[in-house]
């Protein structure tokens, strides 16, 4: 095992149609904590509803930090929002996201939901991938949310698909507080 390195930032990208993506990067928040490293949370997606995470991410302060830069869920439910907004809301975030992992204050930054700003059009792959290039060595960076694009799995160092194989809401039962949000 020549030439092996010690200490290495990482791309983790944690995608797939099953849940439990940004679970996992919470967990790997919770473990980072643990050994008192910094790590910054960027959501590209989520802003607009209420969820668990939010409160729980509190109580990990101040090693870890969440920037909410998305509008919410893009197209569904109740968004009212032009499509536009979307998109300059997501080109906000990529920028920050850049900012903040060039700044040399964490040793993780988790780009949430950052697959899906891709899948449905609000960023380009390549800036994304512009971005991959920019990472400090030591930083690592997760990356969730479903529709992993090719380019991006192949950049990446570690890879993980959630798979559904059984869904509660197939049999009617709506979202759980503490488990789904």
């Amino acid at each position: 095992m020549a030439d092996v390195k010690k200490k290495t930032g990482l791309i983790v990208v944690n995608t797939g149609d099953g849940k439990g993506k940004t679970t996992a990067a919470l967990g790997i928040c919770v473990r980072a904590v643990g050994y008192d490293m910094k790590v910054a949370i960027v959501q590209f997606i989520k802003g607009s509803w209420h969820y668990g995470e939010i409160d729980g991410i509190k109580r990990l302060a101040p090693n870890v930090e969440l920037f909410t830069g998305g509008k919410g869920f893009v197209g569904i439910m109740d968004d009212n929002l032009p499509r536009e907004e979307h998109e300059k809301a997501a080109r906000s975030t990529l920028e920050y996201a850049k900012e903040l992992m060039l700044s040399g204050k964490y040793d993780i930054l988790v780009l949430d939901e950052l697959n899906v700003a891709v899948s449905i059009g609000l960023l380009k792959l390549k800036d994304v991938l512009d971005l991959l290039d920019k990472k400090p060595e030591l930083l690592s960076l997760v990356i969730t949310g479903r529709g992993a694009q090719d380019k991006l799995i192949e950049k990446a160092d570690l890879v993980t698909e959630m798979k559904e194989i059984k869904h509660p809401y197939r049999k009617g039962i709506l979202a759980q507080k503490g488990i789904d949000y």
